[in-house]
C-alpha cells in the first residue's frame, strides 16, 4: 500500500473551474485545505484563447507588487507580457481576477485553473549552481520556481528542492529571443540530451549537450549555452517539480489502442493528469483533471499546445489509485505508442494513518 506525508494534497495542487461575471471577479477554491496560489494556469473552456501563466516569482498579481503581472501562454512562443493587469491578486484561498477574455469575461464564459502551492512568494538567492538563481521552494510538495539570468556558456543552476527533479519546465521570458517552452521528463529520457517542446505536438527531441551533459541532481540541473535555456543578456523561468509518494508522479506508458486501455498505477486518485506522446510526432500534451469531471469518465480535454476551446469526449477514469485510458485516441492511448505523464493528487490512496482511499 502507498503510504505518504501528503495526506491532504488540496494544500498543495487544486483544479477549480468558474463562469466569468466581468469586472473584478473572486474565485475560491472548494478542496479540504486553504491554497494561496503561487503558480496559476488558466484556461478559458469555451472559447479558443490562450493558456495564460502567471507564478509569485515574477509578480502573480496586480496587488504583489503595484504593477502588472506578466504572463506567458503555453502554446505560443510568445514573450512575457507585462503591458496587462488582468490578474489582480491572490488570495488566502483562491484569486481575483480583471477583465479578459483569458481568465474572465462578461459573456458568461467558462474557465478552468489549475493552481499549486509553493512558498508564499518568498524567494531566496541560491549559489548552489554556477549562475545565481532565484529560489522559491516548497521542499514538502516538490516543486520550486526559479529564475536567473543567462549566460555566455554552459551552466548549472540550482533548483532549491533537496531531491533531483523528475520533470523541468524552462521558458525565456524575453521579447527579443525566439524561444519555445522546453521541457524535461526523466522516465521519458534514454539520454540527458532528450527534450520535449510543450507548445507544439513534436515527437521528443535530442540536442547534445542541451542539459550540460548531465541529469538534474539533488541541487541543481544544468543548462548549455543556447537560446531555449541559457543565453546572455536574456532572462529564463523553470518550474521543478521532484516525485512525492501520494502526491505527484511523473512516469510513462504504452497504448493498447483499445477503450479498455491500461491502467497506470500512481498511488494517489490523480486531480490532475497531463500525458504526451513521445516516439512520434501530431499529438498534443492532452489535460484532464477533477474538477472538470467530477465523475468518470473523465472526458473534458485541453491541449496544452493549441488555445482551442474544452473538447468533449476523450475518456479516461481517475481511479483510486491511478488513471485508466477509455478511448484509442493518439493522444493517450495508440496501439504500441508511448507516452510520458504529469499527475497531481486529489486524495493519496492510503494516508499516512492508512486510511484508505475510495474510488470516483
Amino acid at each position: 500500500m502507498a503510504y505518504t506525508n501528503i495526506d491532504d494534497p488540496s494544500a498543495y495542487f487544486q483544479a477549480e473551474t468558474y463562469t466569468g461575471a466581468g469586472a473584478n471577479t473572486s474565485v475560491t477554491f472548494s478542496g479540504n485545505s486553504d491554497l494561496q496560489p503561487d503558480f496559476l494556469w488558466i484556461k478559458n473552456r469555451t472559447a479558443g484563447y490562450a493558456h495564460f501563466v502567471v507564478d509569485s516569482n515574477r509578480n502573480i498579481s496586480y496587488e504583489q507588487n503595484s504593477s502588472n503581472a506578466p504572463y506567458l501562454e503555453t502554446n505560443s512562443t510568445a514573450a512575457e507580457n507585462n503591458n496587462q493587469n488582468w490578474m489582480q491578486s491572490v488570495n488566502t484561498d483562491g484569486f481575483t481576477t480583471g477583465i479578459s477574455e483569458h481568465i474572465n469575461s462578461n459573456f458568461g464564459s467558462s474557465f478552468v485553473a489549475w493552481a499549486w502551492k509553493c512558498n508564499g512568494g518568498t524567494t531566496s538567492s541560491n549559489t548552489d549552481g554556477t549562475i545565481t538563481s532565484t529560489v522559491q521552494a516548497n521542499i514538502d510538495a516538490g516543486f520550486s520556481i526559479v529564475t536567473w539570468a543567462g549566460a555566455n556558456s554552459a551552466a548549472t543552476i540550482g533548483h532549491g528542492l533537496g531531491v533531483a527533479p523528475k520533470f523541468i519546465i524552462v521558458r525565456a521570458r524575453d521579447k527579443d529571443v525566439p524561444t519555445s517552452w522546453v521541457v524535461f521528463h526523466k522516465d521519458g529520457s534514454t539520454s540527458d540530451d532528450d527534450y520535449y517542446i510543450l507548445q507544439g505536438t513534436f515527437a521528443k527531441g535530442t540536442q547534445a549537450g542541451l542539459w550540460n551533459n548531465q541529469y538534474p541532481s539533488s541541487t541543481v540541473f544544468g543548462v548549455a549555452n543556447d537560446f531555449w535555456v541559457n543565453s546572455a543578456s536574456t532572462n529564463y523561468l523553470a518550474y521543478c517539480f521532484a516525485e512525492k509518494q501520494g502526491y505527484s508522479k511523473f512516469g510513462k506508458y504504452v497504448g493498447n489502442g483499445n477503450t479498455d486501455g491500461p491502467f497506470i498505477y500512481t498511488g494517489f486518485k490523480p486531480a490532475f493528469i497531463m500525458c504526451k506522446r513521445i516516439d512520434g510526432a501530431g499529438n498534443s500534451w492532452d489535460m484532464h483533471d477533477n474538477a472538470r469531471d467530477p465523475f468518470n469518465p473523465s472526458g473534458r480535454t485541453f491541449y496544452a499546445d493549441t488555445a482551442g476551446a474544452e473538447l468533449t469526449g476523450n475518456n479516461v477514469d481517475l481511479l483510486s489509485n491511478g488513471f485508466k485510458q477509455r478511448d484509442t485516441s493518439g493522444n493517450r492511448n495508440g496501439n504500441g505508442l508511448t507516452y510520458i505523464y504529469m499527475a497531481f493528487a486529489e486524495n493519496p490512496f492510503t494516508t499516512s494513518t492508512g486510511v484508505p482511499c475510495t474510488a470516483r
